[in-house]
Parts: C-alpha cells; structure tokens; sequence
C-alpha cells in the first residue's frame, strides 16, 4: 500500500469549506440565495467583463508569467515600484507562499483561534507550528495578546486580516502602526487586506515596503472576480525574489489578467459597489435591531448579528437553508460562535434573506429566553 509523507499522513482528514455547490446535491435544490461565502453579489465591472469575453478565443494562450502590466498598474495604484509586487491566484496562493518560504518545520506561525483559516491548512501541510492568540470578548483581535505570544513562542510568521474575517472588525492605522512596532522585528507579518477596499485607504496602515511586511490585496470581493482567482501581495523586491523561488509561474488565469486591470480602470463601478455594501450593511443593523439582535459593526462585505448562543445560531442557520434555500456561515469558535455571518446581498437578496431570518429566528428560541 502506498502511504503519503508522514507530515502529511499526520494531518486529520478535513474538508476546509462545504461550498455552495454541495450543499444544494444534499439539499436537492437547484438554487440558493447565496449570502454565505463573502462573494459580490454586484459581480464584476462590465469592462473587465467585455474585456474578458474579447480574449475567450485566445484561451490556447498561456498568461504572462510575470503579470507584469497588471503589476505596473498596480504599482501606479500604490505608489510603490513594479518589483514590489506579485501577483498569485488570489491571496491563498501567496499565503501558501509566505508559509512556505518562511516558516521552517517545527517553526511557530502564529495566528488568532476563530480568524480566516486557510493559513492553518497551509502551516499544518508544510510542517509548521500553530500557535494561537485569542479575540477579546467584544470580537476584536487582541493586538496586545498577539505580541505576547509572538514573543513567548519566537514566530516566524504573525498573519492577521484587517478588516477582519470573520468579525468584521477593524483596526485603524494608529493602532496598526504600535502593533507593528511592538512585535518582534524578527518576525514576518502576513497581512491580509481583503477587505481593503471597503474603508478609507487613510485609515489603513501606510503604504511603505520593508523584508517583515507582506501585505496582500484582491479582486475577490469589491471587484467581483472571486471565481477568477486573482490578488496580489505588496512587499520588497527582496522578499518576492525569495517567493519567486517557489511560486507556480503559470498559476495566474489569463482571462483573470485580463479582467483585473480591465477592474482597476473602472474605478466608478467599485465605488458603486463599495456604497451598494454600505447599504446592505445598515439593512442588517436595522434587521437585527427589529428581532432585538445585536450586530457587530462591520468594515467589510457582510455582517455578523448576534443569536445570544452557538446552537441557536447554529439552529438559525440550518433552519434557513434547510427550509427556505437561505445559504449563510457562522463562525466556528467562541467568542464568535453565537453570531452568524451574512454577506452583502442585492435588495432582493437581502429582501429574501430578512423574510427567512424574522421567520426562523421566532422559531428558534434562545436558550437564555
């Protein structure tokens, strides 16, 4: 029989995310009101779409390797060099690179319990140390605890997403800043900006390159080219030389190229998108203060309203799918465990959506009622 490398023969058996897909075949339904994955439900641009359907013919082709007219424009975004950027197959691709290039086996990468988990999946798989801070009671990142244990456990990597998933909390840049300075200069931070484009570019941490910062963006969410697989990490020249080594060079999508910079010319349309999120987000609040729900005030493209418990929430979730074709997540781990999360949907989406959650929620009692 053959057996896998021990590291991973190690791992349990696991499947990251159930998607969309799989649970309308256990369902048996053949549609679903999709609010559960962070997706756009504005989609894309219409130019990156009509550039993109120009260049379906030439799919023979293979992509630049090197991204590099994306790379320029995003470079022109930024204010920073075409050297300082790379581009991979959305921001899982480049934090595999990250891990890989700087966490050794049996080094510590360190992360909060409940946060975004695909770095776990990629630390796990090329034999790295998990090692965990904890959100604070309110569902904020615990920035002090952070430095503590990168401290305590010598990482070699500290990710973080701000804003962040699944939260939706965020930090702004004076804070960002005396976080940066207090963890240990050794140490690589891994910064995940998703959600970027959902605030104030001033708010964020500046814009500035330098070997322990890897900061990556993407067209996932207010670009609405998820299924394209597209971001890009900004870093020094030095840094993307040494993830050169081990990127796959032809694992960016053509048509992906093709309709990121297409995107990044369309700037109208994404501040369309980001008001249209706006929108959703304040339609939650009021939904949930109607049910005598709380909600965390959100920076991002959803919103997490609070059950009171982890089983109703769990409850409220199934019930929505189950009965009414509503498909949204949950976070798995306390303290977030009695939120569930809800993506910006279109107004007939979240129209949907709020007949579905008053019908289930009065349904599904508290169990502190």
């Amino acid at each position: 029989m053959i057996r896998p490398a021990p590291l991973v023969e190690a791992i349990e058996p696991m499947t990251p995310f159930i998607g969309p897909e799989e649970l309308m075949r256990e369902t048996g339904r053949s549609s679903l009101v999709r609010l559960g994955a962070n997706e756009s439900a504005f989609g894309p641009s219409p130019r990156a779409v009509t550039a993109m359907a120009a260049e379906l013919e030439r799919l023979a082709w293979y992509g630049d390797p090197e991204s590099y007219e994306l790379r320029e424009a995003l470079a022109r975004k930024h204010g920073c060099r075409v050297e300082e950027v790379l581009v991979g197959a959305g921001i899982d691709d480049l934090m595999g690179l990250a891990v890989r290039a700087f966490v050794a086996p049996g080094a510590a990468a360190l992360t909060t319990r409940g946060s975004y988990p695909t770095l776990n999946y990629h630390v796990n798989g090329y034999g790295g140390r998990l090692v965990y801070a904890h959100y604070r009671t309110d569902g904020r990142l615990d920035l002090d605890e952070l430095v503590t244990v990168a401290t305590r456990e010598r990482a070699a990597l500290i990710y973080l997403a701000n804003p962040d998933n699944p939260s939706g909390t965020f930090v702004d840049r004076n804070e960002m800043q005396r976080f940066f300075e207090a963890m240990p200069h050794d140490v690589v931070f891994l910064l995940d900006e998703a959600y970027a484009d959902f605030v104030d570019e001033s708010s964020l941490l500046p814009m500035h390159v330098e070997d322990r910062l890897i900061r990556t963006r993407t067209f996932s969410k207010a670009y609405g080219l998820a299924g394209a697989r597209i971001g890009y990490a900004i870093t020094t020249e030095r840094v993307i030389g040494i993830l050169q080594k081990i990127r796959l060079h032809y694992g960016v999508n053509r048509n992906a190229q093709i309709g990121a910079l297409a995107s990044l010319s369309d700037e109208p349309f994404r501040r369309h998108v980001v008001e249209s999120v706006a929108q959703a987000r304040e339609d939650y609040y009021a939904l949930g203060r109607e049910l005598g729900l709380g909600s965390i005030e959100s920076f991002t493209n959803f919103v997490c309203i609070d059950l009171g418990d982890p089983s109703r929430a769990t409850a409220v979730m199934n019930a929505l799918l189950r009965d009414h074709g509503v498909w949204i997540r949950k976070p798995g781990l306390p303290p977030l465990d009695r939120y569930v999360r809800v993506s910006a949907g279109t107004p007939p989406m979240r129209e949907a959506f709020a007949a579905a959650f008053r019908d289930v929620v009065s349904a599904v009692p508290s169990l502190h009622a």
